[in-house]
């Protein structure tokens, strides 16, 4: 199985209205309630791909509930191993401007985690370690939880023999990227935070020399840049989609995680990647993509080397 953590779970609401203006109300054309959180969206979509997966990280409250029904009430191949939290689940807004396919995203920061809770989630982490064949570090920290927390998941899954790739930004990839991940997934901003470098491929070099084996890096509508020890290259769809981009990131994880299960080459890899996170623009909601726009992508990716 491939194991999927989220630390900062959330309840994702997405609404549709056809045309969002300021300072007035608004009728809903649309509206979608969904566990979220970057690595639960990994895992449906893995789960998509007939992939088995574990989701773990934290879950509180009445809205926690309302997470884990989901779960339970979605693919068989998604088990929730989330860690009980005394705090509430925290809740996510997309609002999705139907006239120019843009969308407003409003999140919530998360509950607050003691440090026995912390601890609590470190146990079960070392246990489902023991059947993971890959894992998936993703998204932010909720209040509570250490700022080093991904470089001590990181050690932990290496001590353990399984290969990580890390998706987050700011001081905690800083950070966990200097435990030495496999693959880290930054998008060109926290790219270019954590380097300096806004010129992707120089800062994915800097990146490498920082501790990470492989880069993978998300370009936005420009596709994505992997630097490995390989070789470099970059995908790009041939041409861009609108819709909703929420989520879209998380389905070039699954692309990376499912292609390495899979046993395929990196350019196969990042192509899927692409393709999945294009479709996903297509979809009504993070964690989904659209299937017919992601095989008709998927062999119009074009791989070139960076």
């Amino acid at each position: 199985m491939i194991l999927t953590v989220t630390l900062n779970a959330a309840l994702d609401l997405t609404y549709r209205v056809p045309r969002l203006r300021p300072h007035t109300s608004h009728r809903v054309t649309h509206a979608a309630e969904r566990p979220g959180g970057k690595g639960i969206n990994v895992a449906r979509v893995l789960a998509a791909l007939g992939h088995d997966t574990v989701v773990t990280g934290f879950a509180g409250g009445a809205t926690g509930d309302v997470l884990r029904r989901h779960l339970a009430d979605g693919s068989a191949r998604i088990t929730d191993a989330l860690v009980t939290l005394a705090g509430d689940t925290r809740r996510t807004v997309g609002i999705v401007d139907e006239s120019t396919g843009d969308s407003t995203q409003l999140n919530e920061p998360g509950p607050d985690v003691a440090p026995e809770e912390w601890a609590a989630f470190g146990d079960a982490y070392g246990r489902l370690l023991r059947d993971a064949r890959a894992v998936a570090l993703c998204g932010s920290l909720p209040p509570g939880v250490p700022v080093g927390a991904y470089a001590q998941l990181v050690r932990a899954a290496r001590a353990a023999g399984v290969p990580v790739l890390l998706d987050t930004g700011g001081e905690p990839l800083r950070r966990g990227i200097a435990a030495r991940p496999d693959v880290v997934k930054p998008n060109a901003a926290e790219l270019a935070a954590l380097t300096g470098s806004t010129e992707p491929l120089r800062a994915a070099h800097d990146a490498r020399r920082r501790g990470a084996h492989a880069v993978a890096a998300s370009l936005g509508p420009d596709g994505l840049l992997a630097l490995t020890p390989d070789g470099a290259w970059r995908a790009a769809p041939p041409r861009r989609l609108t819709g909703n981009p929420t989520g879209a990131g998380d389905s070039a994880v699954a692309g990376l995680l499912s292609g390495w299960a899979e046993g395929l080459s990196w350019p196969d890899r990042i192509a899927r990647a692409v393709a999945l996170s294009a479709a996903t623009v297509r979809a009504t909601a993070a964690g989904e993509f659209d299937r017919a726009t992601y095989e008709g992508l998927l062999p119009q990716v074009k791989v070139t080397p960076a």
